[in-house]
């Protein structure tokens, strides 16, 4: 199996940027809360919080869908029993990709009823011809083809989170 890139480091570290600078500005004098989607987002949410220029609290957030092995969808399981506290803050949902949106779309529904001031969504990678729900991320860094891909907190089998590229997987 080989990874092929296609987003280098240097790309990805561009994007992050300028979404923290966005994000610096849409949230200028607001309570903002980052909710970090684990695990795929981890490597996003520790470089994003570095580049957002004000005041944050940061909470994750447990979500899978994926059975091990296979790559396959299954029951989405979420554990938000460890988040901060959310009503009347503003919320942004963090995650590594948006596939169907299945999983995001849920986790949108569950922070709803921790009654947060406003809930949005970013994401690094969004497969926009995959998604089946009526659910577009209000940030997104790159839309990307309907490919299989690791690296920057993306894994297959829990191995390549490692990279510092996002790459295809090529088998």
């Amino acid at each position: 199996m080989t990874v092929r890139p296609l987003l280098s480091a240097e790309a990805i570290n561009a994007a992050v940027c300028d979404l923290g600078r966005r994000l610096s500005d849409d949230y200028a004098d607001r309570p903002l809360t980052i909710l970090g989607v684990l695990t795929g987002s981890i490597m996003l949410v520790t470089d994003l919080m570095r580049q957002i220029a004000i005041p944050h609290q940061l909470g994750l957030l447990q979500a899978s869908s994926y059975r091990d092995g296979d790559g396959s969808p299954g029951e989405l399981r979420i554990n938000a029993e460890f988040l901060p506290c959310l009503e009347g803050r503003d919320v942004l949902l963090v995650d590594d990709i948006l596939d169907t949106g299945r999983t995001l779309a849920r986790l949108v529904e569950e922070v709803r009823h921790l009654e947060p001031h406003s809930i949005r969504t970013a994401v690094l990678l969004w497969k926009r011809s995959r998604t089946v729900v009526d659910l577009r991320p209000d940030y997104v860094c790159f839309e990307i083809p309907d490919e299989f891909v690791v690296g920057y907190g993306l894994d297959f089998n829990g191995e390549y989170r490692h990279l510092p590229f996002i790459g295809a997987i090529e088998r």
